[in-house]
């Protein structure tokens, strides 16, 4: 399957912004399962300089200086990628996950100590005993790995009200968990935690959901959002993806922009502004199949 994306991001200021640097995560990456055709970022106003690099996640970044003073700000990235995805996992074939290190293949291969980085606290994740403990009934001993996953995947999902008002990107772990509501991003984070607290390896996972719009009824242009969902380490299986907030394991409907040890490695846009006064932002998405048309926004 082809798919096309937009990303539009706004920003407007009530007073003129004389400098900015931002740092991007607007493209698609390439995975065993996708394949990034093209990709490209326009800019509004042009920037002074522009420079594309990889972070220390394998991820595609674009970093843009800008100089000309400005009173609205207009990134617009489009992708099109090659989704690919294989047969369905056995998740029961997956090892114990209480198994100690080193008893489910060698225990310093490359792509298991390149995992470890992703066991520990990050901006966001903080290990907790009560992430652990609302966990721990989806892990009993000896349970494979991936099936105790999914269970905790379907627990948050099941638990949790999808609610956009009641977090914000700052809102503690311990606030969602007491709540039970929260979005995309929240379920996320709170599963990574759970994870991490069992010594699980996870990452977060930034990207795009492929809607489908209510029968008879036509596709609405801007309204889709950026996504967000996890991805577990399991020793001879790999890295394998579950998202909560759907309770599914991603396949053909989820494309990967970036991924991290949680949003604030891979916030699709971040960066620091001289003046600007009071902003605000607006940001519409797009995420068809390639022969679909996308409307102008």
């Amino acid at each position: 399957m082809i798919l096309r994306s937009r990303h539009k991001t706004t920003y407007c200021y009530s007073d003129p912004v004389s400098l900015c640097h931002n740092l991007l995560h607007l493209t698609t990456r390439n995975t065993h399962s996708q394949f990034c055709l093209s990709s490209q970022v326009q800019i509004d106003p042009e920037p002074a300089a522009q420079v594309e690099r990889m972070d220390c996640f394998g991820n595609s970044t674009v970093f843009v200086t800008i100089q000309s003073p400005h009173k609205q700000l207009e990134f617009t990235a489009i992708n099109l990628v090659e989704l690919t995805p294989g047969p369905p996992i056995d998740l029961s074939q997956s090892p114990a996950w209480d198994l100690p290190r080193g008893q489910t293949g060698p225990p310093y291969d490359a792509a298991t100590m390149e995992s470890w980085q992703f066991l520990y606290d990050s901006p966001y994740v903080s290990r907790d005993a009560e992430l652990a403990n609302y966990a721990a009934d989806c892990f009993p001993p000896g349970r494979p790995l991936l099936q105790a996953v999914m269970d905790l995947t379907s627990r948050i999902h099941s638990e949790f009200a999808y609610d956009p008002k009641a977090t914000t990107v700052a809102t503690p772990l311990k606030h969602v968990l007491d709540s039970r509501r929260g979005v995309c991003q929240d379920f996320a984070h709170l599963q990574i935690g759970c994870l991490r607290s069992l010594g699980i390896p996870a990452r977060y996972v930034s990207g795009y959901l492929l809607t489908t719009p209510p029968p008879g009824q036509p596709r609405l242009v801007g309204i889709d959002a950026s996504h967000a969902w996890i991805s577990a380490y399991c020793p001879r299986f790999g890295w394998v993806d579950f998202d909560p907030t759907n309770n599914i394991i991603p396949s053909d409907r989820h494309v990967v922009l970036a991924w991290g040890r949680d949003y604030y490695d891979v916030s699709p846009i971040k960066g620091v502004i001289l003046g600007g006064g009071k902003h605000s932002v607006s940001v519409s998405v797009d995420l068809v199949e390639n022969d679909e048309f996308l409307q102008p926004i």
